[in-house]
């Protein structure tokens, strides 16, 4: 299970869930939060893709690096519903780098991954200093028995800044994620919806041998270009409406970016 992203140019759709009970923005109750994450879920299969993530960024504003268990409980509650209705392997992110609590959501729900920021070194993000956890992850994974869980891990995340890392590059802070155990690292733009950079994605797949993936900015446009790189691809706004991130899932867009990735595939896969 541990290297099932490695080479397979896998295409994995996110579900943005809405804003959770609690959360400033919150205006659905959870039965209503849970049927419109699975709606999307089986647009999602549907489609063709073949993983699914769940994160709660309709939470506004995220708590730094830890949530309330209200939080946990109802993306547990989500994410079983999301993986059961459609079979389909599925991850999570609870933000702001609440990679525990994820991990325990993903071991309760059945999930397969984890999106962990924060992993090595420090950022200073929208909700402050975020700290390194590889220690604290690796190890509360091993307490839970949930070694097959992947942590995926972004390196110099989105909507931050890396002023106190300026002179550690990409490719560097790849390589001591792979040193800190990591099962795969994600290459971002600056922002949700920004393209992350070719070279710097070059770079992080020289340097490591753990699977290398693309965390934001995938369109139909440039899909070709990342897939010759990248062993896959998380892709969350091109996917919805309109390309924002805020819309439900279009399942036009989805089909004819997955019809465009099968052309693009090895032929063997």
């Amino acid at each position: 299970m541990k290297n099932f992203i490695k080479n397979s140019k896998t295409i994995i759709g996110m579900i943005h869930v809405d804003a959770l009970p609690g959360t400033p923005k919150s205006k659905f109750g959870l039965p209503e939060i849970i049927a419109r994450a699975k709606a999307e879920a089986l647009l999602y299969k549907q489609a063709g893709v073949d993983m699914l993530a769940i994160e709660n960024m309709h939470d506004v504003p995220y708590c730094n690096q830890t949530v309330g268990p209200e939080i946990v409980a109802a993306m547990t509650v989500v994410g079983y519903e999301v993986k059961n209705v459609t079979g389909l392997p599925c991850g999570i992110q609870i933000l702001a780098g609440a990679n525990v609590e994820a991990l325990g959501v993903a071991h309760a729900a059945g999930l397969d991954f984890i999106r962990a920021e924060g992993f090595v070194f420090s950022h200073v993000a929208d909700e402050g200093l975020i700290d390194g956890q590889a220690a604290k992850i690796l190890r509360y994974r091993k307490q839970i028995g949930a070694d097959d869980i992947l942590v995926l891990t972004d390196i110099k995340k989105k909507h931050s800044s890396h002023a106190i890392t300026a002179d550690v590059d990409i490719a560097e802070m790849a390589h001591a994620a792979e040193f800190f155990l990591s099962d795969g690292v994600i290459v971002t733009g600056i922002a949700t919806g920004t393209s992350a950079n070719l070279d710097e994605l070059a770079l992080v797949k020289g340097k490591v041998d753990i699977p290398v993936l693309v965390g934001s900015g995938v369109t139909l446009d440039n899909v070709a270009d990342y897939l010759a790189v990248a062993d896959g691809l998380i892709i969350g706004s091109y996917f919805k409406e309109n390309g924002h991130w805020t819309q439900t899932v279009s399942f036009e867009r989805v089909e004819a970016f997955m019809n465009q990735v099968y052309k693009l595939r090895p032929k063997n896969q």
